[in-house]
């Protein structure tokens, strides 16, 4: 899978993602361009990665209705998470492969306690 990593997410996530043999681009890496919550969405839609992302406007399906993406990771996390805890908590998610084989088309919410729920 591709995954596109959200500006809110730590650098460190990267080499998580690819630990588990996926594709990871970083938002900032891609420059400027994809400053805003749309233009993310935009180019995920485009050259179909599922986005990783902390920002609750994402799990706003009216908004980015999951169907037309490959996927939307949320990750739920308390003010003061460490890189290394948001980290733990996506590298749960990637050992699942059932979940991810159901994630194109979804939004995964991902709690605390590493729980996920599915939506369409």
């Amino acid at each position: 899978m591709r995954f596109l990593i959200d500006a809110d997410m730590p650098r460190s996530m990267a080499s998580v993602v690819r630990r588990h043999g996926h594709q990871a681009l970083d938002v900032r890496d891609v420059g400027p361009s994809l400053a805003l919550d749309a233009d993310i969405a935009a180019y995920a839609r485009a050259e179909r990665y599922c986005i990783v992302t902390g920002d609750l406007g994402f799990a706003d399906i009216r908004v980015y209705p999951p169907a037309r993406y490959a996927g939307i990771i949320v990750l739920s996390l308390p003010r003061n998470a460490s890189s290394a805890y948001i980290n733990s908590l996506l590298d749960g998610v990637l050992a699942q492969t059932d979940l991810l084989a159901h994630l194109p088309g979804k939004l995964a919410m991902v709690e605390e306690a590493g729980r996920v729920r599915l939506r369409e």
